[in-house]
């Protein structure tokens, strides 16, 4: 969970938000399998604390302050954020086979794929319901309208880059611009999605709107390519998921560079080693030494910083108080230098 203030404390009030639109209801098992995804219950429903950090919410929540809105305002949007979010995670889980998210089996390794399909279809859901309580807090019927638009807009990026993702599985000619464009959707979307919404809440002309979406979704996108690095060379003890991106033979950006920039007999080696099935702890070795002797780690790092340069550049051009531009700023700086 985040600590760093004011994100605890926004993390805190998403959490409670949501707590009260996910509540014990029939049928019983669809909102068991959403509160036991979120953290809040164990598999046998026993009372737990949320374990999501909520980066999204809180960047929403913070945008709209930042405006001079009232945060209390934009909860269902961060709201609905945060459930497209989880939406996407139970999904992916299935999609990928990851039996854990968080130190504990995936919705998918506890009531199989079907349900675990029917939890995330029902948080999708919830996060419409969701978004349409901003009307309920005062929020004019147009911004509600152009909410739900960019929220929509930004959930089908996402789908879009998932499913290029999916797609470079089974490619081993995929390019870097290629790689880019997927994260920008994938992950950058949202992220994008969460600026660009706190921003409307608070009254935010368009432009200005839009142009903290841009700052978002180049956040988001320096934020998956850091949470590229941590897939090959993190620690699980921090990440919540263990750094077998290479043994799932997973085309995250080091790998992706290395098959473009590594010299040309290792990059043949690289290719002929992700056509087998199953990797060895020899052939994880193998690619390591690859990436190591690439420079793709070092590489990524660059790439990454230099999108939250431009993510900075974005809010620091904008016509924003000074202390909004700072508290922008560091909470950019500390999403992206925790755990690199």
């Amino acid at each position: 969970m985040l600590t760093a203030p004011p994100l605890a404390r926004y993390r805190r009030e998403v959490d409670q938000y949501l707590r009260s639109l996910i509540s014990a209801q029939d049928p019983p098992l669809l909102y068991r399998m959403a509160r036991y995804h979120l953290g809040w219950e164990d598999v046998d429903g026993g009372s737990l604390e949320a374990e999501g950090k909520g980066l999204r919410p809180c960047l929403c929540l913070l945008t709209c302050e930042a405006l001079g809105g009232a945060r209390e305002t934009a909860l269902p949007a961060a709201a609905a954020i945060e459930l497209v979010h989880n939406f996407s995670l139970v999904h992916d889980d299935i999609q990928d086979r990851d039996a854990e998210r968080h130190h504990r089996p995936a919705v998918w390794s506890v009531w199989g794929d079907a349900q675990a399909i029917n939890a995330g279809d029902a948080l999708l859901a919830m996060a419409h319901l969701a978004l349409l309580r901003l009307a309920d807090a005062g929020v004019a019927a147009a911004t509600v309208v152009e909410a739900a638009r960019v929220l929509d807009a930004r959930t089908l990026e996402m789908v879009e880059g998932q499913t290029m993702d999916l797609e470079f599985e089974r490619r081993l000619d995929v390019t870097l611009p290629e790689y880019m464009w997927m994260i920008e959707r994938k992950t950058g979307a949202l992220f994008d999605g969460a600026l660009h919404l706190g921003a409307l809440v608070a009254g935010g002309e368009d432009a200005l709107s839009r142009q903290l979406g841009a700052s978002g979704r180049a956040l988001g996108t320096a934020f998956q390519i850091r949470d590229d690095v941590l897939g090959i060379w993190g620690d699980a003890s921090k990440t919540g998921k263990p750094a077998e991106d290479i043994r799932r033979r997973k085309k995250s950006l080091p790998v992706v560079y290395a098959l473009n920039e590594a010299p040309r007999l290792a990059r043949e080696n690289l290719k002929a080693t992700y056509e087998r099935s199953d990797l060895s702890e020899s052939d994880v070795s193998a690619v390591l030494g690859v990436l190591d002797a690439t420079g793709a780690r070092d590489h990524c790092i660059t790439v990454a910083g230099s999108y939250k340069d431009r993510a900075l550049e974005i809010v620091d051009a904008l016509p924003l108080a000074a202390d909004a531009k700072r508290e922008l700023s560091e909470t950019a700086a500390f999403l992206l230098e925790r755990d690199f």
